[in-house]
């Protein structure tokens, strides 16, 4: 009888318990965030053959002051440039036409440009960018008088360019010609140039 009574206190002890049981009320997850996706633009690699087109303004000076002039100046570029990493160097040629008409000495004009380059440069914004500078050789082809006369002399400048894709560059340059002795004359003279450039790498 003892043993009846413990049994049903003990059932009516555990019965709230056992009904507390089943109305716990489970854990709710913490929703998952997901963090944002920051679009970051792939480093341009420099190395490799590129050709193009540039188009700009030049503006032609002699120590006499008699074949002085301006006009527009353009052509086509290629070259070859390897990536170091931290900088790039490179070798361009260049063959540049020009309308310059050299002031009040008659049939006068500068007619072309030719260019030989090495390059040297430092990759900025994330490498998609080259800013460099530059030097070589160059030769000028003017008209003076009706006559063609040429002459040999150096180039330098600075210029920056911009990887549009991986296939695109867009760019400007600053160049400073110097030529010495036109015709064996003695005249000298300096002509600086300012133009845009697309090229394309291969």
């Amino acid at each position: 009888m003892k043993r009846i009574a413990a049994l049903a206190v003990g059932s009516a002890l555990l019965a709230p318990l056992a009904a507390n049981a089943g109305g716990v009320s489970q854990p709710v997850p913490e929703p998952v965030v997901a963090a944002p996706v920051v679009q970051v633009t792939p480093a341009a690699n420099w190395t490799g053959f590129y050709g193009g087109v540039s188009l700009g303004y030049g503006d032609v000076n002699t120590d006499t002051n008699i074949a002085n002039g301006s006009g527009v100046i353009g052509g086509v570029l290629g070259g070859y440039r390897y990536d170091f990493g931290n900088w790039v160097a490179g070798a361009e040629a260049d063959y540049d036409w020009s309308n310059a008409d050299l002031g009040d000495t008659g049939n006068s004009s500068l007619d072309a440009i030719y260019r030989f380059k090495l390059q040297a440069g430092v990759p900025v914004a994330n490498g998609r960018a080259l800013v460099y500078g530059t030097a070589g050789i160059a030769r000028a082809n003017t008209t003076i008088n009706g006559d063609g006369v040429s002459s040999n002399g150096w180039v330098a400048g600075i210029g920056t360019d911009y990887a549009l894709t991986d296939k695109w560059i867009l760019g400007g340059e600053v160049l400073w010609n110097q030529f010495n002795d036109f015709g064996n004359a003695g005249v000298d003279g300096d002509v600086m140039t300012i133009k845009a450039r697309l090229a394309y790498r291969f």
